[in-house]
């Protein structure tokens, strides 16, 4: 099965898993902290929610969810995240319900990533498997520190809070989901490993569940890093132009014409937010450059040009 369709088959402790089927650890023998990052991490009001049976994936996200300031119990997810005919909660529920809240919800992938995120005091749920690669048993876990002297990662996992395991053994039950990890943080707070096109993906679903003020905070956000990002400059155009913000939209889409002037889509837009704003003649030139630009959007940027062109004149 693939990652994102993986389900958590139960409750179970990591201080009873024995097998390590003689895999790597965390790559080499000590954990691979960031030189920049202190040997030792621990990250401060992670509230610890003790995970009851099937339930891991509710209570990990409670966890970091209120440690992001969003004040809300496990019990309270548990129906839009929960599965019963299935058991468990998939990633994509986890990723949707972090949304839902107004929150970013930034993949990760692989161990020097999550001890940066670590190290920087973010706290990141993993999906782990305790069982065998032939009878998984899934279950989420919140990794809140780690040790590199005494090569340990401390986590709040089932009904134990700030468990130590060794770098070994994390190691070998996580590499079995493929690594799979998540960081759950505000709009206005970049991952410490944060990468333009992963970010704005993820600020991207914030949009799709009607978060808009979430989304036009996480790219600025964005922009506050990458300031000649134009996917980012038509994020904020499209997300102030959902909340009724034109003007504020027309100061982007016209920033992002600033970044890609050949293309057609950014014309487009400022034409049809500066129609609305009653700015006919600006509107009529940025729908004239949209439609000798061409490409992709030639046709709707042609519509656009004649919507404009049948206003009445002021």
């Amino acid at each position: 099965m693939q990652a994102g369709s993986r389900m958590i088959a139960g409750l179970f402790f990591f201080a009873l898993l024995i097998f390590s089927g003689g895999c790597a650890l965390l790559p080499g023998k000590e954990l691979p902290v960031p030189a920049s990052a202190p040997a030792r991490a621990r990250i401060a009001g992670v509230p610890f929610f003790p995970q009851e049976e099937l339930q891991c994936g509710p209570a990990s996200l409670a966890m970091v969810l209120n440690w992001s300031g969003i004040a809300v119990q496990p019990a309270e997810l548990t129906p839009v995240l929960f599965s019963p005919g299935l058991g468990g909660s998939l990633q994509s529920a986890l990723v949707g319900g972090a949304r839902r809240h107004g929150r970013v919800a930034y993949p990760l992938s692989g161990p020097p990533a999550l001890l940066a995120e670590v190290a920087a005091g973010h706290p990141v749920i993993v999906l782990v498997n305790l069982g065998f690669f032939w009878y998984p048993k899934w279950h989420y876990a919140v990794v809140i520190g780690y040790d590199g002297e005494e090569e340990e990662v401390i986590l709040h996992s089932g009904r134990t809070a700030n468990e130590r395991l060794s770098a070994r053994l994390f190691g070998n039950v996580w590499q079995r989901s493929g690594y799979w990890a998540l960081v759950v943080l505000p709009p206005e707070r970049l991952p410490a490993t944060a990468e333009e096109a992963p970010w704005l993906a993820a600020v991207s679903g914030l949009e799709r569940v009607g978060q808009s003020q979430g989304a036009e905070t996480g790219f600025a956000t964005a922009l506050s890093r990458w300031p000649d990002s134009f996917a980012a400059w038509m994020g904020l155009g499209n997300s102030r132009y959902q909340r009724g913000d034109l003007a504020g939209a027309a100061a982007a889409f016209s920033q992002a014409t600033l970044r890609q002037p050949e293309n057609g889509a950014a014309f487009n837009n400022l034409a049809h937010v500066l129609a609305g704003l009653g700015r006919r003649q600006e509107a009529l030139a940025a729908a004239r450059q949209a439609v000798a630009l061409g490409g992709a959007f030639a046709a709707q940027a042609r519509q656009t040009l004649q919507e404009i062109e049948a206003l009445p004149l002021p």
